[in-house]
Formats: C-alpha cells, structure tokens, sequence
C-alpha cells in the first residue's frame, strides 16, 4: 500500500510549518564543531620501539584472562594488529616494525638532482652573459656614432 500525504498550507500553519524547498537547508548549525568528529581522519603511525613494546606486553598479559583485550583497548589497537607485528617479528625483519613512506618510491638519486640544479644554474648564468654581450655591443655602436671609440684592451688610450 502507497502512503500518499497530501500537503495542505492551512494544516502546516496549524502545526507552526512552514513552507519550505527540498533544496534551502532544514538546520543552520551556528555552534562549535562536535569534538567527537574528526574533521579529518589521519593515519596513525606506530615506531619499531612502540611495536616492540606493544608485542613483549602482549606477551606478558596472555598469562592472565582478557589481559590481551585490556592491553588493545588501553593503545587503541585492533588484534590484527598484533598479528602482523608478530608476523614481522618472527621473520626477523626490523625494517618492518619501523614506519615505512607511502607511495611510490623516487627514482631521482641525490647526483641527479645536483646535476639538474648545476644545469639551471649553467642556463642562467648563459642569460645574463647574453644579455651582458647585448649591452656592451650597444654600447660600441653608441660611442661609434659620437665618434669616440671604446678602449680596447689591445690598444692603449691615446692622450
């Protein structure tokens, strides 16, 4: 069965409606933001230290009941956590337990980035020297035209 209201304006003043679009908004929110809301949820990252403390206490609780349980609730961590970590452990791999970037890794070696700023350097310093050749070519034809020649210095000034 359909459930079909109909909108009467005399029923919606009697009810203190009034009318509005689907499309203006129902609530202005004029308070503070809701501190249990993270505006924006960020990655956690845990040290080699912290994941290897973690683990030896981890160990020591599995003697008592919910030892495991308390110890996750108290760090805030979940059991596949512990899993991976112990994964890790037993491989013997300690580069593991340390955070590692995200992402794709650099190709650009230290030298290739030297060379890269060494050659827009290069590129630079060729401008100014064009520029500088510019000048003092204008400058010959300048003293050409009022009839005093620039000094060389091939030839010595004459007095």
């Amino acid at each position: 069965m359909k459930n079909t209201k109909t909108y009467s304006p005399a029923l919606a003043a009697e009810r203190g409606e009034t009318e509005r679009s689907e499309a203006e908004p129902t609530a202005i929110n004029t308070g503070p933001p809701n501190p249990e809301v993270v505006a924006r949820a960020k990655r956690r990252i845990f040290t080699g230290e912290y994941k290897q403390r973690v683990l030896a206490e981890a160990d020591r609780a599995k003697e008592e009941s919910g030892g495991i349980g308390v110890l996750l609730r108290r760090e805030g961590l979940y059991s596949s956590h512990l899993v991976t970590w112990r994964h890790e452990r037993a491989a013997g791999i300690l580069h593991a337990l340390t955070p590692q970037k995200r992402g794709p890794k650099s190709k650009r070696t230290p030298l290739d980035e030297e060379n890269q700023k060494l050659r827009r350097e290069n590129q630079h310093l060729s401008e100014e020297l064009r520029k500088a050749e510019i000048v003092i070519d204008i400058q010959k034809k300048v003293a050409a035209l009022l009839g005093r020649p620039l000094c060389t210095p091939d030839r010595e000034p004459q007095l």
